[in-house]
């Protein structure tokens, strides 16, 4: 039998509706990722089949971008460290191990983050990107979630194929 989403478990039932989403949103993303990742050797996480972006550059992605809204939706700008992680995203070199911590290390970040406001805060203006695009921190909170499960279910179509490429390889 398949395993009970996180929004169907009756969790969180504490958290208003909208944090509680996101944050379940974020529960699945982690565990997709550790399920579709488990059983890939460091290469097929790297592997670009038929030029599908790599299983390690989405997590790589999921993790940066996490920081990166994070930033935002904290009333920030990103740092020049910040810069050179986004243009590094699709350099390998992070085992499978070190990339999964990465991703569960950025989705934890996120629920402390979220409940620091009161329910009116969430409706406070924010700016994204060097043109400061005009958002709410609900909005940056929604888009962390939706933008990871994006990211996550482009990661299990990818690790999907590479591991049957791999498979047919016979490696």
């Amino acid at each position: 039998m398949a395993t009970v989403e996180p929004w169907l478990r009756g969790t969180l039932s504490e958290i208003e509706p909208v944090r509680r989403a996101v944050l379940h949103a974020l529960e699945l993303a982690e565990e997709d990722v550790l399920r579709w990742t488990e059983g890939l050797d460091d290469e097929t996480l790297e592997m670009e089949p038929m030029g599908l972006p790599s299983v390690a550059f989405q997590m790589r992605h999921i993790a940066r971008s996490i920081d990166r809204l994070l930033t935002y939706a904290d009333g920030r700008g990103l740092s020049e460290e910040q810069m050179v992680a986004l243009r590094s995203e699709h350099v390998a070199g992070a085992s499978g191990d070190d990339l999964r911590r990465q991703v569960i290390e950025a989705i934890a970040k996120v629920r402390p983050f979220a409940m620091r406001f009161s329910q009116d805060q969430l409706n406070e203006s924010r700016g994204v990107g060097r043109a400061g695009l005009p958002t709410t921190l609900a909005g940056l909170l929604i888009h962390i979630a939706e933008h990871t499960q994006r990211h996550v279910g482009q990661l299990i179509t990818t690790a999907k194929v590479a591991a049957a490429l791999k498979d047919a390889q016979g490696s």
